[in-house]
């Protein structure tokens, strides 16, 4: 597996300081570095990468070390500086190097390196026998961290408590699907993922493929057990689960409520963009939220106007971000801004976690669906809930599936599909109206997320609306 590394350091790592650290390994290895020096390789004379190191980030928000590393990481008090170290697993010197680097750091700088106990700061032989190697070429673009290059598929082997959507991994998955091709994260079944890496990762072709406790590989999302083919991970093709996936599967108290909502806005130069979302994040837990970033760690302290700044520049490209709570209320949501002929959508994905299912706020859903119609240009709104562990990871097992509670549609696309259609699905639910007389909203309600018979519901519903939509297809834009 990658050996990742991280230096927690109350002090900024300078560029001298770096420059000590990576000089761990002697002089004989050189240094390169990505397009916009966010990721610096550690390299032999002859190119082969040895070791990476991301840009250090400033973490400003309180618990992100513990929902990453563990309970039990001690990590300095924020803001502290956080740097990311990968070592090659092609090489067996790149570990001990990896391990040199950060020890360094937290030598000069204070802090500490996580996993616990396993910095150094002695310099690591390299000898010639290393640069007999070649490096494996890459086209224009690719980073060369990555653990296997097919031409089909990247590979990044990856062992850690929690895996989130760091800097470095999302620009792997954003290079190597430019490139056309598929990002295959391999690791441990004891590896959780977030939500958000979860999020970015998708579906196919992309996959995280989980080693078997008893040997073999399955698929981390849907069972299905896996072999190494022609370069990639594929199904067997005799529909196996694997059983590693179907161990756990016990009933759980604990549940999760995620709200999916979509606002657009007109492109005004006074547009703030996330009060959507603190709008939700307040109704459900009765604070803002704590943090943001456009990776994990969430680094920042919760900014809407910093977020707005960040898709104005970004513009027209999407802005992608991830946002956290605090461990009193667990909640970490995606949030997407693109813009559309209609002018500047949002796309938020929110999920609480609750350990006992008594404390949900399930009678804020409706209250919340009104105020985002009155306020924040709401197209959709769905809202789930799922037995689930209340931490927020995903683990390699099989779980229930989530349970629809309520759905809305937003005025603009009531108005669209006609209100007289939309107020009367084939299903036994009587929406709500929201909003104003003259522009109304509907919101229907599916229970409290214990029936199963919920889905049917959605399904029919959403094929009702549909139908109407596919005539007027600017409702959607």
């Amino acid at each position: 597996m990658t050996q990742d590394l991280i230096a927690l350091t109350p002090t900024a790592p300078d560029t001298s300081t770096l420059l000590a650290a990576l000089y761990a390994g002697g002089p004989g290895l050189t240094l390169t570095t990505t397009h916009d020096s966010a990721v610096v390789h550690l390299c032999t004379a002859a190119g082969r990468p040895l070791v990476s190191v991301e840009a250090p980030l400033l973490v400003h928000t309180p618990g992100e070390a513990e929902r990453l590393l563990g309970a039990q990481v001690a990590a300095p008090k924020p803001p502290f500086w956080w740097t990311e170290v990968r070592a090659s697993s092609a090489v067996p010197e790149a570990e001990p190097l990896a391990a040199s680097v950060c020890g360094r750091l937290t030598m000069l700088l204070g802090g500490t390196v996580w996993p616990h106990g396993s910095g150094s700061t002695g310099i690591v032989e390299t000898d010639g026998s290393l640069d007999e190697v070649t490096a494996t070429p890459l086209p224009d673009g690719a980073l060369p961290a990555v653990d296997i290059l097919t031409d089909s598929t990247a590979v990044v082997l990856a062992d850690r408590p929690v895996l989130g959507l760091t800097a470095w991994l999302s620009d792997v998955l954003r290079l190597v699907t430019a490139a056309g091709r598929a990002l295959h994260l391999v690791t441990p079944s004891h590896v959780r993922l977030t939500l958000p890496l979860r999020t970015a990762l998708g579906g196919a072709p992309h996959r995280w493929v989980v080693q078997a406790p008893r040997g073999g590989y399955y698929d981390g999302l849907s069972g299905a057990e896996l072999a190494w083919r022609d370069g990639t991970f594929a199904a067997t093709g005799d529909g196996t689960v694997a059983d590693a996936f179907k161990d756990g599967a016990a009933p759980t108290d604990e549940r999760r409520l995620t709200v999916a909502f979509r606002t657009v806005h007109a492109p005004d130069a006074d547009l703030v963009l996330g009060q959507a979302l603190e709008t939700a994040w307040r109704s459900l837990t009765g604070e803002p939220p704590l943090g943001w970033g456009t990776a994990e760690p969430a680094n920042l302290p919760w900014s809407s106007r910093q977020l707005t700044d960040l898709a104005r520049r970004r513009a027209p490209a999407p802005t992608q971000a991830v946002v956290v709570g605090t461990s009193a209320h667990p909640a970490i949501a995606t949030h997407r801004t693109t813009r559309t002929t209609s002018g500047v959508a949002e796309e938020v994905t929110l999920t609480l976690g609750y350990r006992a299912a008594q404390h949900i706020p399930l009678d804020a859903i409706e209250p919340l669906a009104a105020a985002l119609v009155g306020t924040q240009g709401l197209t959709t709104m769905l809202t789930t809930l799922t037995p689930a562990p209340a931490d927020l990871t995903l683990r390699p097992r099989l779980t229930a599936p989530p349970v629809p509670v309520a759905f809305t549609l937003g005025a603009r696309d009531v108005r669209a599909i006609g209100l007289a259609h939309a107020r009367r699905p084939p299903v036994a639910i009587r929406p709500r109206q929201l909003g104003t007389a003259a522009d109304p909203a509907l919101h229907y309600p599916f229970g409290d997320g214990t029936d199963p018979a919920a889905w049917t519901h959605l399904t029919t519903l959403t094929a009702h609306l549909r139908s109407r939509s596919a005539a007027t297809p600017e409702s959607t834009a």
